[in-house]
Parts: C-alpha cells; structure tokens; sequence
C-alpha cells in the first residue's frame, strides 16, 4: 500500500518499554509527547523537485511527521551512486542555533535557506554555489561554508546576515580535483567543516586524491590562499567529527576504519591511529559522550568507537546495531539520547536509543521515506 506521507512503526522493543503506538500523519501519540522546538528534518534530493521532510520528535526519540517543504530547488545522485545521492555528509545543515536550516540542491547548484519554528519551516533564500554539484555545509559563528562536489571542486564562504547568507567576495576556492560533473561517488568530496574553534576549514577529497585539505581561517573568516593537504590513514576519507580535545575523527571507507588527527596550527594533520570495524564502506559518522557511531553503507550495520587517552581510536563494537539496506546519513540528538540512521536503500530511517555506555537500542523504524534519499539534522 502506498501512503502519501512518510508512516512510522514502532519496534517491539519499544511496546515493551511503553514508549508508544503507531502514529502518523504528523499525530503524536499520547506516550511520545512532542518537545516544543525538537524536530528531525530529512533531505529527499528529488531530482524534480527537492525537498525537506520534517517531524516532531518525542520525549522518548520517536518522531512524527509534519510536513514536506520545497527548497525551491533541484536534487541530483553523484555518477554511479546508489543509496546515497549526494554522496557526502552535512547536505542539510542546522546553523545559528538550529534558528535556520540550510538544504543543498546539487540539480540546480544552489543552497537553501528556512527559517525554523520548531518543525516548521519558512523558505527565505536560495542562493547559487558558485560551483557544480554541492554537497556538503558547514557553519562557525556567522562563517557558513559550502562546498562543490563536482568538475575541479570548490569551497565558496557566506557570512549569515538578517538569516541569510551572503557570499564572501573572494571567498571562493578552488579544490584542483579532476572530476565529472555530477561527480563520480568515490571521486568527488565528502564533507566540509570547520574546527571547533574556527581556525581551519577542513574538506575530504574521498578517492580523487584520499587526503584531507585544510585551509586556514582568518579572525574575519577569509579562507588561506591554497590549503595544506594531508594524505589519509587509508584510502577514500569521507565524513569527520571531532572529539572533545578538538582532534579529527574521520571515517576512511576503503577499509572501513576510523582515524583521530592532531590539526596541527599550520594546518597538517598528525595521525593519533586508526581501527576498522571490518565493515563494508564505513562513510558517515556520529558522536555522543566520548562514542562515535559510523554507519556501513555496503553491511547495513553500525558500528561503536571510542578513543584511548592518547586519542587513538579504539573499537568498541562491530556491530553496534543492525540497520536497514544502504545506510547512509545519521545524526544524534542535541541531548546526546538519540540517534537517527537513514537508509537510502531501503527507504527507512532507523531510531536507537543510546545508553550513557553507548551501547544502542532500537525504538523505531519510520518507513516510506524516499529511496536514495540524503542529508538529516536534529533539533
């Protein structure tokens, strides 16, 4: 049966820990009270039409739909993807607060900007990429940061005014890849993202050249001429996240591993490890409290992490949880409690509750999102 809307269903784990019925159609049910500003946004990267899926999230994680909101742009899948068609991480991105949500279209090279109310959303902007195919967007302070998948690759730099953004003049980077357009899914970028404390923009070139490039960040946000390049631990580096002393952590999906870097003030990195899960095509990673989930594309699992006290990474888990078919995207709760996995090739994404010992628990699965879908945010 065909629903027009996105329906959830409830695990039985979760009837057994009372966590709720079934609801749908934007209807919370009484034991999965919404939270006044907590929602879950989902990127569909229709090449008709994208758009922005939205739901309330409950106390207890679990969500409920509210609504579909154009982007006013186009989506589009990277060359010879086939769950994840954006082929990267932060292709939708919560900045300023989580007071604006900014939704990529990679069909129309060109970024959207909402104003959010709790799970509503208010389309203000939409403003070209300077550049082909982008993918991935990063914020610090007013600086926001997107970067452009596919030809040679670029970064362009926006500084947010009055909620909308404004290009930097001159901000704009070339990356130097050789690609097509759109970019092939190993070969094109994998992430943007600025270091916790602003001084750096870091980008992953994935199989075009496995390194990271590392540009400074000046105090009024002007971007270093050329970026400093660090090959990776292992081939295909992808999405990062950092811990709580500012290293790198960096999923490397050509062995499924995870790697920590010191970002070194010049802008090298310095290897502290690294650790596979002996998964297959480990690409995006999530952190909670010291543990860093990443999701296996090719396994449909995810995996558990965490660091020794020299920072090197430690694996906690192989299979922390098992998810749905071509699992891509995820995103952990601003509390810390809840972790959201989407599944590109299955159509579904997949909630887990995590415990203060990291370990993970499964309370819900919401169906009938789009196949082959991409990019998640929490509030």
């Amino acid at each position: 049966m065909k629903f027009p809307f996105p329906i959830r269903a409830v695990t039985a784990a979760a009837f057994v820990l009372g966590l709720g019925a079934v609801a749908s159609g934007g209807v919370a049910s009484a034991a999965s009270v919404a939270v006044p500003g907590h929602a879950l946004f989902v990127e569909t990267d229709g090449v008709t039409g994208n758009r922005v899926l939205s739901y309330v999230r409950g106390v207890d994680g679990t969500v409920s739909y509210v609504g579909s909101f154009p982007t006013g742009g186009l989506g589009a899948v990277a060359a010879n993807a086939v769950a994840d068609p954006l082929a990267s991480q932060g292709g939708l991105t919560l900045i300023n607060n989580d007071s604006e949500l900014v939704a990529t279209n990679p069909g129309s090279n060109s970024v959207s900007v909402f104003l959010v109310h709790g799970a509503q959303l208010k389309l203000i902007q939409r403003i070209a990429s300077l550049g082909n195919f982008p993918n991935s967007v990063a914020s610090y302070g007013n600086l926001v940061a997107v970067v452009n998948a596919g030809s040679t690759g670029s970064v362009t730099e926006y500084k947010l005014v009055n909620d909308k953004l404004v290009a930097l003049p001159g901000e704009d980077r070339s990356l130097g890849l050789s690609n097509t357009n759109p970019p092939d899914f190993l070969h094109g970028v994998g992430q943007v993202g600025y270091t916790p404390n602003g001084q750096h923009l870091i980008v992953t070139t994935k199989q075009s050249t496995s390194s990271y490039d590392v540009f400074s960040v000046s105090s009024n946000g002007t971007l270093g001429a050329t970026p400093v390049i660090t090959a990776a631990d292992n081939a295909v580096p992808f999405s990062f996240t950092f811990d709580a002393n500012g290293h790198l952590v960096a999923d490397e999906a050509s062995n499924s591993s995870v790697s920590t870097y010191v970002v070194n003030a010049n802008g090298s990195l310095t290897s502290l490890g690294t650790v596979s899960d002996g998964g297959k095509a480990l690409c995006w990673i999530a952190t909670a409290d010291g543990y860093y989930f990443g999701d296996n594309a090719g396994s449909g699992t995810i995996s558990s992490f965490s660091e020794n006290g020299a920072g090197a990474p430690t694996l906690v888990n192989a299979t922390a949880a098992t998810a749905h078919a071509g699992t891509t995207d995820s995103v952990v709760s601003p509390d810390h409690k809840t972790l959201y996995v989407q599944s590109g090739g299955a159509g579904t994404i997949d909630v887990y509750k995590i415990s203060t010992s990291g370990s993970l628990t499964q309370i819900e699965t919401v169906y009938n999102t789009p196949v082959a879908s991409e990019g998640i945010a929490a509030s």
